[in-house]
């Protein structure tokens, strides 16, 4: 595998944050890991899917290939890696009190903190990312607060695959069966040991060590997430309020792609399955993986998916 250099390689200053938000008038705090290379003016705030934490974003294994947060720091892009309330270092609210909504607000407080210097560099740029749930959330917050210059929607698509997603709903199970959930209460879910290749990876080659990775670093998803997040990620067009450009990237994804799901046979048919779903002022741009499933930033050749994203976040945001 050829790796094209990095443009903008150099220092790297990363720091750990707690960073103040609500949810449902409640104050709780929302984690993130803030890494700015030297000279950054643009910041990607990159959310988590269910069940996943910010690991997702930034692998522990193999990072050179599979951190996507890597990737876009070589890139010159600061990164905010953050924990969905409930997951991670983030507080863990009650689970009947979580909802993509209410995510979507945390994320925004999160962004005016950006914006605002709050958290060390007032960024003059901010590029909102998903993946899965992530993007429902990333979707709600940049189609409701418009306070975002981009939005990259990964492992999300308005047309599930609905005998795709038995694989990963069979494997839910009570989160506080594991002790190292045991201090969360009965609502939150998590997956069953040894499922995460067929819900997340699968048709992507088999590594052990991914998996072991993928199950040592997962997290949990509380059902109302996954209500409004489907609702309003894959059945409401709500996609249409968002008025920055807009990046779709999926993999071959059992989860969205196949019988009566996405077309995700190419990056063409990609975005004429998904055009309808947003205004032209998201100037929509696609990105089809093939090779791998639903956790594509996994893939043994995810640098050519972060090399695609970095060269449209530069385009998007003007650079």
């Amino acid at each position: 595998m050829v790796l094209s250099p990095p443009s903008h390689a150099g220092q790297v200053s990363c720091e750990d944050r707690h960073i103040p938000v609500t949810l449902a008038g409640t104050p709780q705090e929302m984690f993130g890991r803030l890494c700015v290379p030297a000279g950054a003016t643009a910041v990607q705030v990159l959310i988590p899917g269910g069940t996943y934490n910010s690991a997702y974003w930034d692998s522990p294994y193999d990072p050179a290939i599979r951190s996507f947060r890597v990737a876009a720091n070589n890139a010159g892009h600061a990164t905010l890696t953050v924990d969905r309330l409930g997951t991670g270092r983030s507080t863990k609210p009650l689970s009947a009190t979580v909802t993509a909504i209410g995510q979507a607000h945390a994320v925004h407080e999160v962004v005016q903190a950006l914006r605002a210097g709050s958290l060390g560099t007032a960024f003059d740029k901010v590029i909102l990312g998903g993946h899965s749930l992530g993007s429902a959330i990333a979707m709600m917050e940049a189609g409701t607060y418009h306070d975002v210059d981009a939005v990259l929607i990964t492992g999300m698509a308005h047309r599930l695959s609905v005998l795709g997603t038995l694989p990963l709903f069979t494997s839910l199970v009570p989160a506080a069966l594991e002790p190292r959930f045991s201090n969360l209460d009965a609502g939150y879910l998590t997956t069953r040991a040894g499922t995460r290749y067929t819900a997340f990876h699968s048709p992507g080659p088999l590594n052990p060590e991914v998996t072991a990775t993928d199950e040592s670093t997962k997290d949990v998803i509380a059902p109302g997430e996954v209500v409004d997040g489907a609702l309003i990620g894959a059945v409401i067009p709500y996609t249409r309020l968002i008025d920055v450009p807009v990046l779709v990237a999926l993999g071959d994804d059992p989860s969205f792609c196949g019988l009566l799901g996405t077309n995700c046979s190419s990056a063409e048919t990609l975005r004429a399955s998904e055009a309808i779903y947003y205004s032209p002022a998201a100037r929509l741009k696609t990105y089809v993986h093939h090779g791998y499933g639903h956790a594509f930033n996994y893939a043994p050749d995810a640098p050519a998916y972060h090399d695609f994203v970095m060269t449209w976040a530069d385009e998007a945001i003007g650079d």
